[in-house]
């Protein structure tokens, strides 16, 4: 299909014949974590770290292997999440706390309020981090330590299992394995502590990893620095992953896990240099595992799949028709159903992290093919303040490094105008094909989607390619 009926289709997107049997629609679970990449999950390959309970949610449900969040950044990426629209149409561009304020438009539909219009029960538990309230309305949001998993899970067990009527959608957010708590004094390198604490939280046993056994992505620098702060960041995804089992057990005591959907994404990929804030492949290629109601067998899809689909996907399970739809992803219920839907490219849109980090990037994500459009290039890359302030960036400051794993630092910090990589040959994006005359009808190809892209979706970057 290309790319402009793909719009189309999502634009026009009607709900099908996709909804579950059931007298009762189902509740629908939505859990997010914060900066948990693809790298750190069992499932998906990784043999070092302990994730048995989202393993055993992939046992019985459906892995994808290509999902994608549309920009690598905590707040912009769950406005997206909630509204199935790019940054640039929903309004929300970077953070929503503090001094960054950042907020949706006022007239957006997010998913809690399109749910509620339609008979659900909606609550919150855990990081926010959207605004305004109006916009992202819950009917309940309950209180708990986003870091404390088994107290986020306990504070929502009677939403989940007695005396309401269903269906009911939960919204369930991490703030593991986000950076945070200050460094580790204790420890070899004294890297960030990724929100441990040395006396554990209520009743989790804290699951620790040694810096020698890690594994280290191939676009980070594998030495003890960087090591010392991957045995953290395992550790608070092991801890959030008992938050996970426990929703489990109380799905499973209520009787309600046949008839309910669930999902597991993250917001962006791992607070190290290279992936967040990134629309590198680690910064936006993430996990992705979801149950279908009813379902009891295992299955993976390859089938592109965009944070913008999201919402569609929700509604469509729900049995929400909205005929005149104007996301900018589709339902990927047919898929996971068991067909296959050919689907070019998918599309991101990163323009803020802080208030300060201005550098606007739109990229077209195909089955081979990437590009990235880098809409700022005559600027300096700029750092979130964790990241630069990492025990991992400054590894490569103090000891003089000149390659972020296989990148060179220098193409990392100042990077051109366009950015076109062949994933299947270079996976690590480190051989730039843009000024390859070999490649120059595939560069030129891909910049006309873009552009089809950013106009289909009201992008108002678009004027950058008709003022430069």
């Amino acid at each position: 299909m290309k790319i402009i009926q793909l719009f189309i289709c999502a634009i026009l997107w009607i709900t099908g014949n996709s909804q579950p049997s059931s007298s009762t629609p189902p509740n629908v679970i939505l859990i997010v974590a914060d900066d948990h990449g693809k790298d750190a999950l069992g499932c998906y390959g990784n043999g070092v770290i302990k994730t048995p309970n989202l393993d055993r949610l992939a046992a019985t449900g459906t892995r994808l292997d290509r999902a994608f969040c549309t920009t690598a950044s905590c707040s912009a990426s769950r406005s997206v999440i909630l509204t199935g629209l790019h940054n640039h149409l929903n309004g929300q561009y970077g953070h929503q706390h503090s001094y960054h304020h950042f907020s949706s438009f006022p007239d957006i539909k997010s998913l809690p309020v399109l749910l509620e219009e339609h008979g659900y029960r909606t609550g919150h538990v855990g990081k926010y981090h959207v605004a305004p309230e109006s916009v992202y309305r819950f009917q309940h949001r309950f209180k708990a330590n986003a870091r404390s998993p088994i107290e986020m899970a306990e504070v929502s067990r009677d939403f989940i299992m007695e005396g309401q009527p269903d269906p009911f959608f939960l919204y369930f957010c991490f703030s593991d394995p986000h950076r945070g708590g200050g460094w580790a004094e204790e420890l070899d390198h004294q890297p960030n502590r990724f929100g441990n604490i040395p006396a554990g939280y209520p009743k989790v046993e804290e699951v620790t990893y040694h810096p020698d056994e890690v594994v280290v992505p191939a676009f980070l620098p594998n030495n003890a620095e960087t090591r010392s702060e991957i045995a953290q960041y395992y550790q608070s995804i092991s801890r959030l992953d008992k938050g996970v089992g426990k929703l489990m057990d109380y799905l499973e005591e209520s009787g309600k896990l046949s008839n309910t959907f669930i999902m597991y994404i993250s917001d962006n990929g791992m607070a190290f240099p290279g992936a967040k804030t990134n629309l590198y492949e680690a910064g936006m290629q993430l996990p992705c595992i979801v149950k279908m109601p009813n379902q009891k067998k295992a299955a993976s899809t390859d089938v592109l799949f965009s944070w913008t689909d999201i919402v569609p996907t929700i509604l469509d399970v729900a049995g929400v028709n909205i005929a005149d739809s104007s996301f900018h992803g589709i339902s990927y219920i047919p898929v996971l159903q068991g067909e296959h839907i050919s689907r070019e490219a998918v599309f991101a849109s990163h323009t803020f992290h802080e208030i300060t980090m201005y550098y606007p990037m739109r990229v077209m994500r195909g089955e081979r093919y990437k590009l990235i459009v880098n809409l700022a290039h005559g600027l300096p890359y700029p750092f979130a303040s964790d990241l630069y302030a990492s025990k991992t960036w400054q590894s490569i400051e103090k000891h003089g490094l000149t390659k972020l794993g296989e990148k060179p630092v220098s193409t990392y910090i100042r990077r051109p105008r366009f950015e076109l990589y062949d994933l299947e040959n270079d996976p690590n994006e480190v051989h730039n094909l843009a000024n390859d005359p070999a490649f120059a009808a595939q560069l030129e190809g891909m910049i006309q989607k873009v552009k089809e892209f950013q106009t289909m979706t009201n992008d108002p970057w678009v004027l950058k390619w008709r003022y430069e």
